[in-house]
């Protein structure tokens, strides 16, 4: 028998596993003589990137659709889509710290990857090494309901093949933790990896 709290892992991939140049929009945005936030404002505004992470367009659609915004701005087609694939080229960097801590948990107990992401994840993960870093991985774009609706983690515990109640998930936006929670599931807010390491302590030294 075993006394630990929880039976599954779900865990988010950006901001906790996987982490982005924070440097690089505003390098850009100076470079193509845009103004300070344009270029996030226009990728990342709610009507742009909602339908993006529910699979209701591709990544390459969202990225055209982000460069046709930003056209007149750079001053011409051309500039506005050298400008997104710049901002494009790379699959972001891996936390090995983090890495090393569910590659241990997973000897455990699954590991399930919840992540709104674009129908791109496939290719970036494989870019990244990470197509086997978990047991199952549910991408928004794929399943086409992203955080915080619940039925994301619904469909992650079923995958995990354990009842929400025996699972950990961990997100460092506190909204998606909050969701969580209200699902019955035990939820963190990712903030540090000391925490992150003594919350996952009971499966990892064991």
């Amino acid at each position: 028998m075993t006394d630990r709290r929880f039976d599954a892992l779900l865990c988010d991939l950006d901001g906790v596993l996987r982490h982005w140049d924070t440097t690089s929009p505003p390098r850009l945005e100076r470079a193509y003589g845009l103004p300070a936030g344009a270029l996030t404002s226009a990728a990342f505004r709610p009507d742009r990137l909602v339908p993006a992470v529910t699979g209701q367009v591709t990544d390459e659609e969202w990225r055209a659709a982000v460069a046709a915004d930003l056209a007149p701005a750079c001053g011409t087609p051309e500039r506005a889509r050298a400008l997104v694939e710049a901002w494009s080229d790379t699959p972001g960097s891996v936390d090995p710290v983090v890495l090393a801590m569910l590659t241990e948990v997973r000897r455990r107990v699954p590991v399930v990857l919840v992540t709104n992401a674009t129908t791109r994840l496939e290719s970036d993960l494989a870019a990244l090494g990470l197509t086997e870093v978990a047991d199952a991985i549910v991408n928004s774009a794929r399943v086409r309901v992203a955080k915080p609706d619940p039925e994301i983690f619904r469909i992650a515990a079923e995958r995990a093949g354990v009842p929400t109640g025996r699972c950990l998930f961990v997100d460092d936006t506190e909204g998606h933790v909050t969701a969580a929670r209200e699902l019955g599931m035990t939820a963190v807010w990712h903030r540090d990896n000391a925490e992150l390491r003594r919350v996952l302590r009971p499966l990892i030294d064991v």
